[in-house]
């Protein structure tokens, strides 16, 4: 008796699994992409850094180009953060932070968040920018993943002020977000 009880439950179990199925990637789900480089995949060296202060900065510093689609119903702007979490030996680098990107916004041209512009409120990357700051990655640490996460929000694009951090921006946002959404974009040089 025991052993076919046994047996249900791990049956019930395994269809409850097989009922899950993978992620949804339909058309209706909100998400980042880039047409020049699929989650996962390499990013190219233009798009890393180019900071005359970091010899590790090789790159040209073009943004790589952004869409947004299907927001969650009550989005009224987006933020935007891209990391590294493997920079500064596990510390992590916040290369980019953005908010007060209104709804109507559906992405970025290629380079065209490599310096402010009006379709966001620059915040202020863990090197004390406020645009697009590309890949620094120093030779022989392997393959980073540069992390976009685009967060919907209620908020107004206006509400927030200029130059806030990640670590700032993060707690104003709590009780505001209405879903987000992620894209990796991996770089790394020999040694």
């Amino acid at each position: 008796m025991r052993s076919t009880a046994c047996f249900a439950v791990a049956a019930l179990a395994l269809a409850g699994c097989s009922m899950m199925g993978p992620p949804s990637t339909g058309e209706n789900v909100f998400s980042i992409t880039s047409s020049a480089f699929k989650d996962g995949a390499m990013l190219e060296k233009k798009n890393a850094g180019n900071n005359p202060k970091n010899p590790n900065c090789i790159g040209e510093n073009v943004s790589p180009p952004l869409t947004f689609s299907n927001p969650p119903a009550g989005t009224k702007s987006y933020a935007l953060v891209m990391v590294d979490p493997e920079g500064r030996a596990g510390l992590g680098v916040n290369h980019w932070v953005a908010y007060g990107i209104p709804v109507s916004v559906t992405g970025f041209a290629e380079g065209e968040v490599s310096q402010l512009g009006d379709k966001y409120v620059g915040g202020k990357g863990t090197n004390g920018f406020s645009n697009y700051q590309g890949p620094c990655t120093p030779p022989a640490t392997g393959l980073h993943h540069y992390t976009f996460t685009l967060i919907a929000t209620d908020l107004d694009p206006k509400e927030l002020p200029a130059g806030l951090t990640r670590e700032e921006l993060l707690p104003k946002l709590q009780g505001h977000t209405k879903g987000a959404a992620g894209l990796v974009g991996l770089f790394g040089r020999k040694p």
